[in-house]
Formats: structure tokens, sequence, C-alpha cells
């Protein structure tokens, strides 16, 4: 039984969605909108919303704090100077999830992850 159960396992080891997440989220950070299946996208909205209340004060303690969840500098830079600011009168909220069609191999259901500008 489920019962509050926190996050979903996605059938992977829990250093391979750690992997899988940190990937992701600097895809979406790079492309502003990326297309994957439904569960991934909807585990992957806490993991970049919680990077970006983060980056929004955008002092080193951020870029520390980032970096140390992405471990790539480009995009670290990206989210703490250019992303995270358009968010700072928001409070939340930060992804939009669309439904898109079901994966034609495996009949998952696929939907684009974007950032709400």
């Amino acid at each position: 039984m489920r019962h509050n159960h926190g996050y979903r396992k996605l059938g992977r080891t829990s250093s391979h969605r750690a992997a899988l997440l940190k990937n992701l989220a600097i895809a979406i950070i790079k492309a502003g909108k990326i297309e994957t299946t439904l569960p991934k996208a909807k585990e992957l909205r806490g993991y970049v919303e919680g990077l970006i209340t983060r980056a929004r004060k955008g002092d080193s303690n951020a870029h520390r704090y980032v970096f140390a969840a992405l471990q790539d500098k480009e995009t670290t830079n990206k989210l703490v100077t250019e992303v995270a600011p358009k968010f700072v009168e928001r409070n939340g909220g930060y992804t939009r999830i669309v439904k898109t069609r079901v994966r034609r191999g495996d009949a998952a259901e696929m939907a684009y992850i974007e950032l709400v500008a």
C-alpha cells in the first residue's frame, strides 16, 4: 500500500534516479521545455522548483547549493543569473506540465514540462 509515500521510484535505484533527475533538470534549464514521460515530469517538477526557489536569492550560497545539485557550471550560472530572477515575484509554480501523446513503442504517457515565463 502506498499510503503517503513521498516520491516515485521510476523503476530505478536511488543513485540512478538522482542522476536522471539531475540530467533532466539540466536539460530543462538549458532548453526551457522538454518532452518526457508523465511520471518523470511530475517527479522533476518538485526537483526543479526547489532549485529555482533557492536560486532566486542569487547570492554565493545559492550558487553553491545549485552547483552541488546539478554539477554543471554553465547551467548553474544560467539558472542563478537568468532564469531565477524572472520568478522573484512568483510564489512557486515555476513549471507547467502539458500532456501530449501516448508513446507508440510502450504506450507510455508523454508530457511536456516547461518553465513558465
